[in-house]
């Protein structure tokens, strides 16, 4: 037997000394637990549920098959009147087409969204005229965040950084719950009016 034969062969070993140490160590480390938790981890937005204003439970496999825009909103910021102008301009034209606009609030940015969450539905509803739904007001960053807010940032990076940046991000999602692309709070809605028709299918 050659060099490189006994080498092969101690390395071999080696391996199988080190697997054998892991398991015995760390005897749940194949348990049907950790099994179920890798193959579990979600794979499009349809695997979470989420809670509205009114702390119901919404599985957003309620959403499948549309296309939709997930927003963290905020009530007293300087994008919120435009913002919430332009979200109703697309949801009054696409709705119609399979269109849905999901507003998450967040207060992590100059605290520009304070109220509770009834006081933020009624806001969002009455003075901006909003239509589709709100949701319960929630963390979209740090060790607080939202599970779905840490898949969208994992799915769809923004410049340099993962982190949401301010109020009104926004996350487009296509029919298969895959998020596609994301705009800055910069970006306003009609800007990228083209992007949600081409997922819908509209000439």
């Amino acid at each position: 037997m050659n060099a490189w034969s006994l080498t092969h062969w101690a390395s071999l070993l080696f391996l199988c000394l080190a697997i054998f140490l892991v398991l015995n160590e760390n005897p749940s480390f194949l348990s049907s637990e950790n099994m179920a938790t890798v193959e579990e981890s979600p794979k499009s937005i349809y695997d979470f549920t989420v809670k509205d204003a009114r702390g119901n439970d919404v599985p957003l496999s309620n959403y499948n098959s549309k296309v939709l825009l997930v927003v963290n909103v905020a009530s007293k910021c300087g994008f919120t009147d435009s913002n919430y102008k332009e979200l109703n301009v697309l949801y009054e034209k696409y709705k119609d087409q399979g269109f849905e606009i999901l507003a998450f609030p967040c207060n992590q940015f100059g605290w520009q969204e304070p109220g509770t969450n009834e006081e933020i539905l009624e806001t969002a509803c009455t003075r901006f005229k909003a239509d589709f739904p709100i949701f319960e007001k929630i963390d979209v960053n740090g060790k607080n965040a939202a599970p779905l807010y840490k898949f969208l940032k994992a799915e769809k990076r923004g410049l340099l950084i993962a982190t949401i940046k301010w109020n009104f991000t926004k996350f487009l999602i296509n029919k298969e719950g895959k998020v596609v692309e994301r705009y800055g709070p910069h970006t306003s809605p009609l800007q990228f009016e083209e992007d949600i028709k081409n997922l819908l299918g509209s000439s």
